[in-house]
Formats: structure tokens, C-alpha cells, sequence
């Protein structure tokens, strides 16, 4: 595993409002704590995409997730599941999710993430993190950190590691009717 300095480094950096990179289960990631909407909006550039589209929330564990999301009884059961693949849950938003990670929806995209560098730098951060993949818009995501470092020089931190045997980006699905709106 990599040395403590490295997650308090990224930690540190997360809490001062940096954007950072990081691998994941399938594509490296970029990210930033979520209340940190100047951050958010500088990750929203960089990768061309608009606000509005709503972004992802990934967390070592669905505690991380309180106040961020209001999931009923049926939605919970989905993200307490174990499930072969990375699967990201549209759910209830709860108050603490703002408009820039719902995209003005009621409604928050979340993933309890298995990765142990993902799920480390959450609990570094104590926080969960905003999570989309490093690419530009309708590009391929990067699944090395030498891509995310050549195609985002401006980030503040690029955590090395492998990402996961899935084959690119988590599937997305909608909690409340199973769903599938996007595929893995």
C-alpha cells in the first residue's frame, strides 16, 4: 500500500479546495470534497462537461454518505448490497448535497467504492469525494496516471495506482426502478 504520507497529503489537499486524480474499479477518477463548489466548477472545465449534468459521490462506506442522501428503505438495500461489479445508485438527495453535484435534481448518483485507493482517500479525507472519470468530454477516460498527468497538468495531485478490473466506467443505475441508465 502506499505510505500515509501520500493519503495525509491527499487529504490535505481535498480540504483545501484542490482537485486531485486517483484510480478507481475501472478509469482513473477526478475529484474534490463535494461542498467545495470552486473546485467542482474547475473539474467541470477542465473535462468540458456542464454543470448540469450532475456529478457521482463516491465513499468508503455509505455512513460517509449522511446528509448526502435520503435513500428510502428500498434504495438503502442497493447500497448495502455487495455486488460483483462497480455499480453507482441514483437516490434521494439529502440536504447536504448541493446543486452542483445533483445537477438540480432531487435525486444523487453514488457509489460505495471497493478500491482500496479510492476508498482510502475517503477515509483520508473524511469525506466522500466527487467522482468522474479523467476525460475530456466524449473522450476516452484515462486508466493511467501518466494519461491523467498529460492530459491534466493544472490538477493539484495525481495519487498513483492501478485501477480495477472493470472495463471502464461504473454502470449507473436508478435505485428507485432498477433501471439501468447507463451501462458499464
Amino acid at each position: 500500500m502506499w505510505p500515509a504520507a501520500l493519503f495525509k497529503l491527499a487529504g490535505e489537499t481535498i480540504h483545501s479546495g484542490g482537485v486531485i486524480a486517483y484510480p478507481t474499479e475501472g478509469v482513473y477518477g477526478v475529484g474534490c470534497a463535494p461542498e467545495h463548489g470552486d473546485a467542482v466548477a474547475r473539474i467541470c472545465r477542465l473535462k468540458q462537461r456542464p454543470l448540469s449534468a450532475g456529478l457521482i459521490l463516491i465513499a468508503a462506506d455509505v455512513w460517509q454518505l449522511a446528509g448526502y442522501i435520503d435513500p428510502d428503505p428500498d434504495e438503502l438495500k442497493y447500497l448495502l448490497a455487495d455486488a460483483d461489479l462497480p455499480i453507482t445508485w441514483v437516490v434521494n438527495a439529502g440536504p447536504l448535497s448541493p446543486d452542483w453535484v445533483t445537477g438540480g435534481r432531487e435525486t444523487v448518483a453514488v457509489r460505495i467504492t471497493d478500491h482500496p485507493v479510492a476508498a482510502a482517500l475517503c477515509r483520508a479525507a473524511a469525506s466522500p469525494l466527487i467522482s468522474t472519470s479523467a476525460n475530456r468530454r466524449g473522450r476516452p477516460p484515462a486508466r493511467r496516471a501518466l494519461q491523467v498527468r498529460r492530459w491534466f497538468p493544472q490538477l493539484d495531485l495525481v495519487v498513483p495506482g492501478q485501477v480495477g478490473s472493470a472495463a471502464g466506467p461504473s454502470e449507473i443505475r436508478d435505485a428507485r426502478s432498477g433501471r439501468t441508465l447507463r451501462a458499464g
